[in-house]
């Protein structure tokens, strides 16, 4: 496809020969100028001298010819603003110092997106957050399809430090583009979904019950974002979760609530199995005959003991059972 990505075709020769020529040649330089000043004279001083300039200068230009690629960086080469391809071989390399060469990272970088606060299909507030893993896969829409250059340039113009700012700026670029479009994308699936399903069994997808296919919609919808930069989503995933503290407390309240119902139904279910194999014992093995006004008697007195929170006080009977 015109103008996308391709490697780099142009004459490349190695750089460590290149270097050590280029030493050579500006020791020579120097030693014409030398021999100039102090033993020549006449138009051999000047054409030595010369000579020995002509050298220096045109070295200085070929020295802006080395690249140093280093294993998961590239380089995007440009010639008086044409894209001339992406060059990624690693090693130490001279090219034509007329060609303009930036430098680009496709290593992993790591994004971990501070909680935001997003409204869950039910109108509940909540906190989530997420971790994001992702590095360059199309250098040329990286470099061209998005303004990173110019928020590179602009931050670079401010800082006084060292040449590798200005690589680090672009880098610095990408990871702001990743992360406003990765808040975009979270609030999106976060507001398609209900953070749980109300303590009832519906069937639907929440936030906190399907993690696993939630994470995948994440990844899924940040990377069609991404993919006009050049960006690759490696993995995005839901790495906080929890309620807005506005009502947080009542939410609390409601778990607390729902997690009371649901052991009072355990040892609702435990007391009456309970106090049929207690009727079931008596009756078998005939201890006592009861009737049916005896027997609601005496299940509710067992049912309040099993069920009750406080511990039971016994009641002796001294009279008989047929009273």
């Amino acid at each position: 496809m015109e103008n996308q990505e391709f490697t780099f075709a142009g004459k490349t020769l190695n750089g460590i020969a290149m270097l050590i020529l280029n030493l050579l040649v500006y020791a020579v330089g120097i030693t014409l100028i030398v021999l100039a000043c102090a033993t020549f004279s006449g138009a051999t001083a000047v054409a030595a001298g010369v000579g020995g300039g002509v050298l220096i200068v045109a070295n200085l230009f070929v020295s802006g010819g080395f690249v140093l690629v280093e294993p998961g960086e590239a380089r995007v080469m440009m010639f008086f603003g044409k894209y001339r391809g992406t060059f990624t071989r690693a090693g130490y390399f001279w090219v034509n110092p007329f060609i303009s060469v930036k430098k680009l990272s496709l290593r992993a970088r790591n994004l971990d997106a501070e909680p935001i606060k997003v409204n869950d299909k039910t109108g509940n507030p909540v906190m989530i957050g997420m971790v994001l893993v992702w590095k360059l896969k199309d250098t040329y829409k990286a470099m061209f399809e998005i303004d990173a250059q110019t928020m590179a340039e602009s931050k670079a113009a401010t800082d006084a430090a060292a040449a590798g700012a200005k690589t680090a700026n672009i880098m610095n670029a990408f990871e702001k583009f990743v992360r406003i479009q990765a808040d975009a994308a979270l609030r999106q699936v976060a507001g398609q979904y209900a953070y749980d399903d109300g303590e009832q069994d519906c069937g639907e997808l929440t936030l906190r019950g399907g993690s696993d296919e939630i994470n995948k919609e994440l990844e899924q919808k940040i990377d069609e974002r991404l993919t006009m930069a050049g960006i690759e989503v490696i993995e995005a995933r839901i790495n906080y979760l929890a309620y807005a503290p506005e009502i947080a407390a009542v939410m609390l309240r409601r778990q607390q609530a729902t997690a009371v119902i649901a052991a009072r139904e355990k040892i609702v279910e435990g007391a009456v199995s309970m106090v049929k194999m207690a009727l079931d014992k008596l009756s078998t093995e005939e201890i006592v005959d009861l009737d049916e006004e005896k027997k609601a008697a005496m299940v509710s007195n067992l049912l309040v003991v099993l069920c009750g929170d406080d511990t039971a006080q016994p009641v002796i009977n001294t009279g008989t059972l047929n009273h």
